[in-house]
């Protein structure tokens, strides 16, 4: 038996780049709602939809297919916008809401998409050779 290791090049986000980008958009959704920060509720709209647009492209650019993961961003970031900008929403139903889109989203996109570069660990392949 002879065995090679093939090491595979990291992502940012590892192996689940679409999980934890939803989770760190449901983080910043929750700190633009913390008053100690003293953000207006138009500044919190801006960086939370800015966030998620810059998420969205980050999720596109680390998972295949990059169509699936740009739709998905795209409705995330929009509706990220329409619940700052245009529904009446209080700041705490507004973090509700991008947190229950967040999670959505998240679980949509998981069985849809995968890691752009494969998995982190290394892999090992065994030949085995019969005589």
């Amino acid at each position: 038996m002879t065995g090679t290791t093939r090491p595979n090049s990291r992502t940012i986000f590892g192996q689940e780049p679409a999980v934890i980008a939803y989770v760190m958009n449901a983080l910043l959704a929750f700190l633009v709602t913390i008053p100690a920060l003293g953000l207006t509720e138009t500044a919190a709209g801006y960086i939370s939809t800015i966030g998620s647009g810059v998420l969205a492209l980050i999720v596109a650019w680390q998972t295949r297919p990059w169509v699936i993961s740009t739709l998905t961003g795209a409705v995330s970031t929009i509706l990220t916008g329409v619940s700052h900008f245009w529904l009446v929403l209080t700041p705490a139903q507004t973090a509700a809401f991008i947190l229950l889109l967040s999670a959505v989203l998240g679980l949509v996109l998981r069985g849809q998409v995968s890691p752009k570069s494969g998995p982190v660990a290394h892999v090992v392949v065994v030949e085995e050779k019969l005589s």
